[in-house]
C-alpha cells in the first residue's frame, strides 16, 4: 500500500474544512463557538499568584526582574475541550518571550499549575511559532509547514508541506505589539494549527503515547523578563 497515496485525500479533506481564511484577528461571528474566559467566567480558571492577570477582556501573564520564574505555569481552564474541539485565540507576545497553548492535556501529578500534553507553540521572534509540540512529553512532533504522520515515539515521516517558509512566515504579523490569532482543530488523531488563517501544520500521531486529556491552559515559560497575552478565547466542541 503507498501510505502517502492513501493519508494525503484524508489530509487535503482535513485542510480545507472549517479553515476560512482571514487576513487578520477579527470578532468570531459563528454563534456556535462559546467565549470561555469573560469578566463572569474567571473564577472557572486558575494561575499561579503573581504571575497572571485579567484586565479589559485580556489574559495577561508576565514574569518580571523582581518576579522570576524557575518552571513552567499555566493559567488553567476547570472545563474540558472533550476530545475533538476547534479554539481560536488571539496572541501578542514580547520579543523575547516563549509561550503557548496547552490543549488535550492532563494536569502533572505533584506540579501545581502544571499540564502535560499538545501545545500551539509560539515566541516572540516566531522561530517556533506554528510548531506542535507536546509538553512535558515528546518535544517538538511537527514544525512549521509541515504534514507529520506521527506512527511511535521514534518513527515518523513528512508527509507535504504546507508551504515554503517565507510564505508561512509572511502570514505572521511580527511587528512589535502585533495580535495573531491561532485556530486549533482537533479531530480524531488529527491535529491542524491555522494563524490568521493560513494552516501552518498538520500532524497525524497514532504514537502509543499520544496526549488524550481534555485540559487547556495558557503557558508562562520560564526564562528573562517577558509578557504574553491572549483574548478572544472562542471554543467549539465538534
Amino acid at each position: 500500500m503507498n501510505l502517502k497515496a492513501t493519508i494525503l485525500p484524508v489530509v487535503i479533506l482535513l485542510m480545507l474544512t472549517g479553515c476560512e481564511p482571514s487576513k487578520s484577528p477579527t470578532p468570531n461571528a459563528d454563534n456556535s463557538f462559546q467565549t470561555i474566559l469573560t469578566d463572569s467566567t474567571l473564577n472557572q480558571w486558575s494561575g499561579k499568584d503573581g504571575y497572571w492577570r485579567f484586565e479589559e477582556g485580556v489574559l495577561i501573564g508576565e514574569i518580571t526582574p523582581d518576579n522570576i520564574l524557575i518552571e513552567n505555569t499555566f493559567f488553567i481552564w476547570e472545563g474540558n475541550t472533550g476530545h475533538d474541539f476547534e479554539l481560536k485565540v488571539d496572541f501578542r507576545i514580547s520579543q523575547k518571550g516563549n509561550s503557548g497553548i496547552n490543549y488535550r492535556s492532563e494536569p502533572m501529578e505533584g506540579k501545581e499549575f502544571m499540564l502535560r500534553g499538545y501545545q500551539a507553540d509560539f515566541d516572540g521572534s516566531h522561530k517556533y511559532t506554528g510548531n506542535v509540540h507536546e509538553e512535558r512529553g515528546r518535544a517538538t512532533l511537527a514544525k512549521r509547514g509541515e504534514i507529520v504522520l506521527l506512527m511511535n515515539s521514534t518513527s515518523s515521516e513528512i508527509l507535504a508541506r504546507t508551504g515554503a517558509q517565507e510564505s508561512l512566515i509572511s502570514k505572521i504579523d511580527t511587528t512589535e505589539n502585533a495580535w495573531n490569532q491561532y485556530h486549533i482543530i482537533a479531530r480524531g488523531n488529527s491535529i491542524i494549527h491555522l494563524i490568521n488563517g493560513q494552516i501552518m501544520t498538520i500532524l497525524m500521531d497514532d504514537g502509543a503515547s499520544k496526549s488524550v486529556g481534555n485540559k487547556l491552559g495558557f503557558q508562562l515559560h520560564l526564562g528573562p523578563p517577558m509578557k504574553v497575552e491572549f483574548r478572544d478565547i472562542q471554543l467549539k466542541k465538534l
